[in-house]
């Protein structure tokens, strides 16, 4: 079953003018998933993304605010429940998955909202997977910033 909601992560190292590779690996799984029936958001390098986009002919939402996972989990949230979405897939990389995947589900608490996190398959490099681990310990410092 296709989703009706989208949401790609964006990952850069915030002075990037083009897109970073995982950037780009995570918006080719996007559009592997994407149909004509999808709404895609954007979330974080959203005009590289856009400009790279080369999936189906669905509706863009750009997020161009986020600049964390926090703000990520926020922004999607709020779209996906001023859509009206019932299944949120949020595509991103699988060492940043459980992180990603706690602040969406805490972001989207209450909404009814399915959310299911896909993956881009690909290697865990040690120091992004090092970063996590510390980010997932900060958790308690970053879930009260969804509200």
């Amino acid at each position: 079953m296709t989703p009706d909601l989208i949401a790609v992560l964006g990952y850069s190292r915030r002075r990037d003018t083009d897109l970073h590779p995982v950037c780009a690996h995570r918006l080719a799984h996007a559009q592997s998933l994407a149909s004509p029936a999808t709404t895609v958001i954007l979330s974080g390098e959203a005009e590289l993304m856009r400009g790279a986009w080369a999936g189906p002919d669905v509706v863009l939402v750009c997020d161009t605010e986020a600049r964390s996972t926090v703000d990520n989990a926020r922004n999607v949230a709020a779209a996906a429940r001023e859509l009206g979405a019932k299944e949120l897939v949020v595509v991103t990389s699988r060492w940043h998955r459980l992180r990603a995947g706690i602040l969406l589900k805490a972001a989207l608490r209450g909404s009814g909202i399915r959310v299911r996190i896909a993956t881009t398959p690909g290697p865990r490099p040690l120091r992004l997977v090092a970063r996590e681990w510390a980010c997932l310990a900060l958790l308690p410092l970053q879930l009260p910033r969804l509200r």
